[in-house]
């Protein structure tokens, strides 16, 4: 028995969409979460600012003394997950091979689109890990920075914001895709007007219960599950704790209590 906690870092809210499938497989686990919203978004980034970042939160987690962090951001997964596996004392899981995976098994015509960050398409993490899988798969990627911001401000409900989400899927129309991987952890949250827009013949694929999986085969393995017991949650933001807080217990349907680490205070976490 382990009860040290899990660790999941985000650029912001969005990674919650991992967090809430490991309280539904996990439940008996304690949890860390760092939202690093004065970074938002790390899709805009360049990678060097992307992996130092990730580096700084996975540094203050292994002062928490957590067992495992899992990278719930597409972004960071794509351009920091090599580093962070080699400087941290624990195991790091992103989300992009379990996301790959789970795309190909999923799409019958192995023609696959991904929506993702910029830094992320740029990447093409997607398309080199799911054709490293499958050569003969198409994969087409495209970059929807503008979804993000709505899913921060918790505004997904407007004429508005169906307009913005028709726009960004637009380069999709006609491309023959039967299977969409929702390449950032943002996007789960509005996954049912990516749905209507795309067509019910599109299977979408949320790369965030296939990585929960993946870390319970390697806690299990590892020998680093925990017992039965009561878990603590702890979330932890960069910026603007109560925005997050309303977010985060509008999504996750449960109380929300955030602490505040600045950007400052993270900087102590460089070396």
């Amino acid at each position: 028995m382990n009860t040290a906690p899990l660790a999941f870092m985000d650029s912001g809210v969005g990674g919650l969409t991992i967090l809430k499938p490991a309280f539904a497989q996990l439940p008996q686990e304690n949890t860390l979460f760092f939202g690093d919203e004065a970074h938002l978004p790390y899709g805009e980034k360049q990678p060097q600012q992307v992996i130092d970042y990730s580096l700084q939160i996975g540094r203050f987690f292994a002062q928490k003394q957590a067992k495992m962090m899992i990278i719930a951001c597409n972004t960071a997964s794509a351009l920091a997950l090599s580093t962070l596996k080699k400087a941290l004392p624990f195991p790091v899981l992103g989300v992009v091979e379990a996301g790959s995976r789970s795309a190909l098994r999923a799409s019958s015509q192995q023609k696959i689109g991904v929506i993702a960050t910029r830094a992320t398409v740029n990447s093409h993490a997607y398309r080199s890990t799911i054709q490293k899988l499958a050569p003969q798969a198409e994969v087409v990627e495209v970059a929807c920075p503008t979804f993000i911001p709505l899913v921060e401000q918790g505004d997904y409900r407007s004429e508005r914001v169906r307009q913005l989400v028709a726009e960004g899927l637009e380069p999709l129309r006609g491309s023959g895709i039967d299977t969409l991987v929702l390449g950032c952890t943002h996007f789960p949250i509005i996954r049912d007007l990516i749905q209507n827009e795309i067509g019910s013949k599109v299977t979408l694929v949320d790369p965030g219960a296939e990585t929960v999986s993946q870390a319970q085969r390697i806690l299990q393995q590892q020998d680093l599950l925990a017992g039965p017991q009561d878990p603590d949650h702890t979330f932890y933001t960069s910026k603007d704790p109560e925005r997050f807080q309303k977010v985060g217990e509008q999504w996750l349907n449960r109380k929300v209590d955030v602490q505040l680490v600045t950007p400052d205070q993270l900087e102590h976490y460089d070396d």
